[in-house]
């Protein structure tokens, strides 16, 4: 069982329910799924020229939302960004939106998606340029993760931080910790603040419907040491061309219900989850991201604006950009299942027609 199956035989009715009013990127994510690996997303044709037989492979749809995509691109998002790693601790700093806020932030995805992530870099930044902490800018790598091993709509933001603050004069400042970036309690009131006045400027009539607790009380934020980085590019690069959920996980469906697995956050055990089949979905499709929008944000002197900024702290590091690697994905070798010789591709088939 994999998810397409679940969508084919519970997505029809739940189209049929609430298609009038799902975005349009939430349908167009079913039919991908749906399409994947089928005639309608063209295919391959292998012939074996030890015993002559024929075999037809599929293509991907190529969608984001797809569990059976995506994996590639995100091996290869992860090469090129380790190769930008430089001789320094890094940190993974997450920053959370409150509870009362997340039903807003799901009817506003866009709009409130894009505040996020602009407005937790600049908290970020605003308190690393201030004299007593680092007192220059910081490079950022952002990524935008929405979901929890449940499924439940839970936004926040993930941000993998070298350890390192360039002056206006183009020296480097480095935490005298090796183990602290930054006070949690400081750029969680800049982020607080900062979202409060983009809100209440760009958008009053969102801004009246958040619950005033919001604004009086502390958002959570933790910052942590994440060695080298390496393992925190291998963590994030999950989330960058991948769905909420893997069809691994999916464990069993009926007419009714979809079961599913996932690992207990505290104790790390194994436990199981079981759902109505219209509940799976709609937890599954609120983590669909609105259309063309960029979940990976680079800002600071990672941004890709600031090339010079990168390579004047990587040769202050001594430790000079290295030229990249050409990403070289192995090829997909397909077998004969009668006499286990390598297939020979002979023809191509394109899309069906939308």
């Amino acid at each position: 069982m994999d998810l397409a199956d679940v969508v084919r035989r519970h997505g029809p009715a739940y189209l049929d329910k609430f298609g009038a009013r799902m975005p349009a990127a939430h349908r167009q994510a079913l039919a991908a799924i749906v399409r994947c690996h089928t005639p309608a997303c063209g295919g391959s044709l292998y012939v074996c020229d030890a015993c002559g037989c024929q075999r037809f492979a599929y293509h991907r749809c190529g969608h984001r939302a797809c569990d059976q995509c995506g994996f590639a691109q995100s091996e290869a998002w992860r090469a090129r960004q380790s190769e930008r790693l430089l001789p320094l601790t890094y940190f993974l700093v997450t920053c959370t939106v409150p509870q009362e806020l997340r039903a807003l932030f799901r009817r506003n995805q866009r709009l409130c998606y894009g505040m996020l992530m602009q407005e937790s870099a600049a908290a970020l930044q605003d308190v690393a340029r201030q004299p007593r902490y680092l007192g220059g800018e910081l490079g950022l790598l952002g990524v935008l993760h929405t979901w929890t091993r449940q499924l439940v709509y839970h936004p926040h933001v993930h941000y993998l931080v070298p350890g390192a603050a360039r002056r206006a004069d183009g020296t480097l400042c480095l935490p005298k910790d090796p183990d602290y970036l930054l006070p949690d309690q400081r750029v969680s009131a800049r982020l607080q603040s900062r979202m409060r006045q983009r809100l209440r400027a760009e958008a009053p009539q969102l801004y009246w419907q958040v619950p005033s607790i919001v604004w009086s009380r502390p958002w959570v934020l933790h910052c942590k040491s994440a060695g080298r980085g390496a393992e925190a590019l291998i963590y994030l690069s999950r989330y960058i061309h991948k769905t909420a959920i893997s069809s691994a996980r999916l464990l069993h469906q009926d007419d009714q219900t979809v079961t599913f697995s996932y690992r207990e956050s505290g104790t790390g055990q194994e436990r199981t989850c079981t759902l109505a089949a219209e509940e799976f979905l709609r937890r599954f499709l609120q983590h669909v991201l609105p259309k063309g929008f960029h979940r990976v944000r680079h800002s600071g002197w990672l941004s890709p604006a600031a090339k010079t900024h990168f390579e004047e702290v990587a040769t202050l590091l001594d430790a000079p950009p290295r030229p990249p690697r050409p990403i070289t994905l192995l090829p997909i070798v397909l077998q004969c299942p009668h006499c286990q010789k390598p297939l020979r591709r002979v023809a191509s088939f394109g899309r069906a027609p939308p």
